[in-house]
């Protein structure tokens, strides 16, 4: 966790400002005492350990053979001891999964459906199987087990797939009383996992398909060969079973994850992918009602997923976020200096609460927008969390000049302040791209200085205090920022017998003759509305 100028500590009910050297007292309300905040963690693992009750009882169902109570307690208890492991795994190496109710029940969902679908299964294909005469013991390798591990991969992680791959075998090996199918289970489900862990595209999961074909193939062949049955009649028809059972997996995974997708309100990278189609109707908005706003974004995007690597979060996700972040400027696009095409500022007109308001309002637009187009929550969230709640410096200090008496929260914007890595990347590619507009001979020296101010800036603040980037990853972040902006910044020769400057202004000239007491001041008008509709004003 970072801070930022001042910190605080708690002692019995007070807050401790130890910058300021005062002590302040807390309201119960906002302060939750520390008894209160265990007793909300013991209510929340009670609550856990109640679902995973519940989902052990729907698994011993799906793995109970028979008609016997006893046989139906020692099946749930099974599973419950397993199911503790599982959560305690995930407690341990992936807490934020868990720590959300929807994720530990869509997790709870799969492993008991998994083993309900191959339950279901199994009954459909051994009555065919008794119906069309074939050998008995090899309908189960048609069995499509593997299809919630590469459920488990494209909604979670590779680590939680991989427990996920261990509990399913082994309970599938109870069910049918074989040793020999637990490793049938686990390879192909190991393999239908990673097979699609680095999974973009939709028809990609055909290729997983293929990859796990292959696996259950030679599987199945060992197995026969350990139980010498190589080269019987089952031989052939278990090896026809394996692949079905791979195009199995391809069918119920294609048809169940835009569903679970949708329930769950999980963001795949499949979907984040279709989102960067620049013909969707957001998109195709911006690019011609706010080209400016439009060229910003494509240029934090660059940047977010040029830095998103070195700090250990998704790309895709990084960069889909720096596209959608600013729709909500689309609105009113001639408020903000990038879509003003040399016009007057429209701020000129107004007062400076009243540009302050409507700079403001382009994020609660912006969240509107994305609900509306139905954009994945993580996307949706740091749109309303990119500009955190920092202060609109021009218009608070213009304000000021006016009236001493003034409430600075009415020129923030409403936060919160980042939550999470990807938002924390955002804000500050957004302010760093944004200034470094201004910068007016940008050499590799001034915008590494530009990049360094701005997000010292940032973190000084206090913006940064929720979203757990360390300092090393803010260090990684500037020399990112650095190397792509001196990039795009870049200088060219001047091109033999052309002198641009000169033609440039013969031409404007033409149209209105220029007055040499007018320049400065042109200039500074252009570069207030900048600052102005972006969260710092900076100077070159």
């Amino acid at each position: 966790m970072l801070y930022g100028t001042s910190s605080y500590r708690i002692y019995s009910g007070h807050m401790r400002d130890t910058k300021n050297g005062k002590t302040l007292k807390s309201k119960s309300s906002k302060l939750a005492p520390a008894a209160a905040v265990r007793e909300a963690e013991r209510g929340m693992t009670a609550a856990r350990y109640g679902y995973m009750a519940l989902f052990s009882m729907l698994s011993s169902l799906a793995i109970w053979r028979g008609m016997h109570l006893e046989s139906l307690l020692g099946a749930f208890f099974i599973s419950l001891l397993l199911m503790v492991v599982f959560y305690r795994d995930m407690l341990r190496y992936k807490p934020r999964f868990i720590s959300s109710g929807r994720r530990l029940v869509l997790l709870g969902l799969m492993l008991a459906g998994t083993l309900l679908l191959s339950r279901l299964s199994e009954f459909v294909l051994t009555g065919m199987s008794k119906g069309l005469g074939f050998p008995g013991g090899s309908i189960i390798y048609a069995i499509p087990v593997a299809t919630g591990a590469m459920l488990v991969m494209l909604l979670f992680d590779s680590h939680t797939s991989i427990m996920f791959s261990f509990v399913v075998s082994l309970l599938a090996g109870l069910w049918l009383r074989d040793a020999a199918y637990t490793v049938y289970v686990f390879m192909g489900s190991l393999t239908a996992a990673f097979s699609v862990i680095r999974c973009k595209k939709r028809t990609e999961i055909l290729k997983g398909g293929v990859y796990l074909l292959g696996i259950n193939v030679v599987t199945v062949i060992f197995i026969l060969l350990f139980r010498g049955e190589l080269f019987t009649v089952k031989a052939g028809f278990s090896v026809l079973f394996a692949v079905v059972s791979a195009f199995g997996v391809i069918a119920a995974v294609s048809l169940s994850l835009p569903l679970l997708e949708y329930l769950f309100g999980i963001t795949t990278d499949i979907s984040l992918l279709e989102l960067l189609d620049l013909e969707h109707p957001l998109m195709k908005t911006m690019m011609i009602t706010a080209p400016g706003t439009y060229h910003h974004s494509i240029i934090v995007g660059n940047l977010v997923e040029a830095a998103a690597e070195d700090v250990g979060v998704n790309p895709l996700l990084a960069r889909v976020s720096a596209y959608y972040h600013d729709i909500g400027k689309i609105k009113m696009p001639e408020y903000f200096i990038e879509n003003q095409a040399g016009a007057a500022s429209k701020h000129e007109r107004l007062t400076p609460h009243m540009s302050s308001m409507v700079l403001i309002s382009h994020v609660k637009e912006g969240v509107e927008l994305a609900k509306q187009y139905k954009l994945p929550e993580a996307v949706i969230d740091i749109i309303s969390q990119h500009h955190g709640n920092s202060l609109i410096t021009y218009f608070y200090q213009k304000a000021k000049e006016k009236s001493e008496e003034l409430a600075e929260d009415e020129y923030r914007y409403p936060g919160p302040s980042p939550q999470t890595k990807v938002a924390a990347l955002v804000m500050m590619a957004d302010a760093v791209e944004a200034a470094s507009r201004v910068l007016s001979d940008p050499t590799s020296t001034r915008i590494s200085a530009l990049v360094n101010k701005i997000i010292n800036h940032i973190f000084i603040e206090g913006q940064l205090d929720n979203c757990e980037l360390t300092l090393k990853d803010i260090q990684a972040i500037k020399k990112r920022f650095i190397y792509i902006l001196t990039g795009i910044l870049h200088k060219r020769i001047d091109y033999p017998g052309f002198d641009f400057e000169r033609e440039a202004g013969s031409a404007g000239a033409d149209i209105q003759p220029p007055r040499p007491d007018t320049a400065k001041p042109q200039q500074d008008k252009e570069r207030q509305p900048q600052a102005a509709s972006f969260v710092w004003s900076h100077r070159s």
